[in-house]
């Protein structure tokens, strides 16, 4: 093994081994690729912002020193002849202090020890793949750890020919990006480019999408912008990578609109070209970007979905960015030539909580303001609830209507890992609700304008709860979450203790159980979803996701609602009942041959649906 200072040590990298040549084509000082890039030929290229040190050593762990020359806008690189993937390095820093590389690709062995030479190659036989548009999207969100009994990224690949046949066309991943120990649900992680070791690692990874695509299936990837975790964070040592001048509800900002913030900002976006380009990811789900403070012209998270919007074109792949943002804030998903951040859909949290409260009876915390059935139709027609009327749970105006009729601009949802897990004790909502209450949710998310989710379990209706967990090892740190997962409930009436998060049994008893989807009640909740998947997929009606063809009526007395949508020449009618009392529905046009298209409860008579409580009717005409 040989190191190499040479000046031209950034020109060398051939484009196929960037992500940043391969997808965007960025040629400015702070965008070359970053972390340990290694050639064929055997050569590694190791680059780091460390503007804060006189001097960056990259130490071959069994191996040589090899002193890094100091580049443009503090960036430290070097050349390294003879690596092999599995080398393992850290760097030196001034001399005296060994840590991680901050793009590490690889930590086997924790967010502590040093990081791991990984190559791109793999064997992909996904040539053919080119994504699916997000019209086509049913997502399924699923934490890898509690997916399978093993936890593993390969332990998924079994179970995805279910999923296809049940009618997802999406698997949304958690965060895998490397966090502390082996258990935590990945908004801790430390490490945003290192999949993590206890889920198998880079690799495995790959294989998991190449199946997935063999399957017909895209892959949404869950990324956390807006903060790090605390254990095994050393970012600060190397650079101003965050800021004082904003908090976020996690920790230290992140600097991304202050001196010496380009670097910062190419650090993550780098990440996110890197999940496309070398891991063939289908879509970014961007964690809460609500608490991304940023104040410059052109923010960060517009430059991030410029770049991944460059990176399709050049690529020809359908590649989407979608958002976590509870701001009701229109400019999430206008584009940037509207001086939007321009993302491709967003999280809808009102069509959630105006459907949880309608069927929970829940009106505490963030749920207070809504319930109304009245609600569930607003956002229906909107994507949002709040477009600028006073919000009781905020105490002031909220919200602004969005400016578009594209439904699939929001992806809407029953149940996320945020509304489970993050109740007291990780209650699913099979717990809290009857099966005719679960039945109603599937059909109006499944029918509803927008691209559905679904989270793991959700289809056969699991009770196993998802709780949060974690496997820190400092003491101290323990105990602060502990104290503030139970401070973090002060706005709801729930009584009790939450599991300890740090308690193994907490992560154990959130994995989900398979075997239920094949008997009783639980058989007869996927045949219904697998039915309603089928008439969204198979009918213009229902997959057209055209908000100006949407109409809706609700009556917040009878707790009924209906919802009709158009497309094609034909039409489809939703009726919902969500009371406790049977009620019949006027049908709009009784001229219209309605025929129902589902074998349920309700009858379709004399120009009128005959709801029985707590129950729906599909109709098409």
């Amino acid at each position: 093994m040989r190191g190499g200072r040479g000046d031209d040590a950034g020109e060398r990298v051939p484009p196929e081994s960037a992500p940043a040549a391969a997808c965007s084509g960025a040629g400015a000082p702070h965008q070359k690729p970053l972390g340990a890039i290694l050639h064929e030929d055997g050569r590694c290229e190791f680059r780091v912002w460390a503007p804060r040190r006189r001097s960056v050593d990259v130490r071959i762990i069994d191996g040589p020193t090899v002193a890094m020359r100091r580049g443009e806008w503090g960036y430290f690189e070097a050349v390294l002849d003879g690596c092999t993937e599995g080398t393992r390095y850290v760097y030196l820093l001034d001399g005296s202090v060994e840590r991680p590389d901050p793009a590490s690709r690889s930590q086997p062995d924790g967010v502590h020890a040093p990081s791991e030479v990984v190559g791109r190659d793999f064997a992909w036989r996904d040539a053919g793949w080119r994504g699916l548009p997000l019209d086509a999207y049913v997502v399924y969100e699923l934490h890898v750890g509690t997916f399978t009994e093993e936890g593993t990224l390969d332990a998924i690949v079994p179970r995805l020919p279910a999923l296809k046949e049940t009618g997802i066309t999406a698997i949304e991943l958690m965060p895998v990006g490397q966090f502390p120990g082996g258990r935590n649900w990945g908004y801790d992680g430390v490490y945003a480019g290192a999949v993590q070791n206890s889920y198998g690692g880079p690799r495995a990874l790959k294989r998991l999408v190449d199946a997935a695509h063999a399957h017909g299936l895209a892959v949404v990837l869950d990324v956390v912008y807006n903060h790090l975790g605390p254990e095994g964070n050393y970012l600060s040592e190397y650079g101003p990578y965050f800021t004082d001048r904003y908090r976020t509800p996690w920790g230290e900002a992140l600097n991304f609109d202050g001196p010496s913030s380009d670097p910062v900002r190419w650090l993550f976006i780098h990440n996110a070209l890197m999940w496309i380009d070398e891991f063939h990811i289908d879509a970014l789900r961007v964690d809460a970007v609500h608490a991304i403070v940023d104040h410059s012209a052109g923010p960060f998270l517009q430059e991030l979905t410029a770049a991944v919007r460059a990176c399709a074109s050049a690529s020809g792949r359908h590649i989407h960015t979608i958002a976590e943002s509870d701001l009701d804030d229109p400019r999430v998903i206008t584009p940037k030539e509207r001086f939007g951040l321009g993302f491709d859909a967003q999280w809808s949290d009102d069509f959630h909580h105006s459907l949880h409260a309608i069927l929970t009876g829940e009106r505490d915390g963030y749920y207070l303001g809504f319930g109304n059935v009245s609600d569930l139709a607003r956002v229906l027609k909107n994507g949002y609830l709040w477009t600028g009327q006073y919000n009781a749970y905020r105490d002031r105006r909220y919200g602004l209507k969005p400016e578009t009729v594209d439904g699939t601009q929001f992806v809407v949802c029953a149940q996320n890992h945020d509304q489970v897990g993050n109740r007291m004790t990780g209650e699913r909502l099979a717990v809290l609700v009857p099966e005719e209450d679960l039945r109603l949710a599937a059909a109006a998310v499944i029918l509803s304008p927008f691209v559905p989710m679904l989270f793991m379990g959700e289809e056969y209706g699991e009770t196993a709860p998802f709780q949060y967990f974690t496997s820190h090892s400092d003491p101290a740190l323990i105990e602060a979450v502990r104290k503030g997962r139970r401070e973090e409930f002060d706005d709801f009436a729930w009584r009790g203790e939450p599991p300890d998060p740090q308690d193994e049994e907490t992560f154990l008893r959130s994995k989900i159980r398979w075997h239920l989807r094949e008997s009783g009640h639980h058989a007869g909740l996927l045949r219904l979803h697998r039915e309603l998947l089928r008439l969204r997929r198979e009918n213009p009606a229902l997959r057209t996701l055209d908000l100006s063809a949407v109409e809706t009526h609700a009556d917040d007395e009878s707790r009924t609602l209906l919802l009709l949508r158009r497309a094609a020449g034909q039409q489809a009618l939703i009726a919902f009942n969500f009371d406790a009392a049977p009620h019949a529905i006027a049908v709009p046009d009784p001229r219209v041959p309605w025929t129902a298209a589902l074998d349920t409860p309700a009858r379709l008579a004399g120009g009128r649906i005959e709801l029985p409580p707590k129950s729906f009717s599909v109709c098409f005409g």
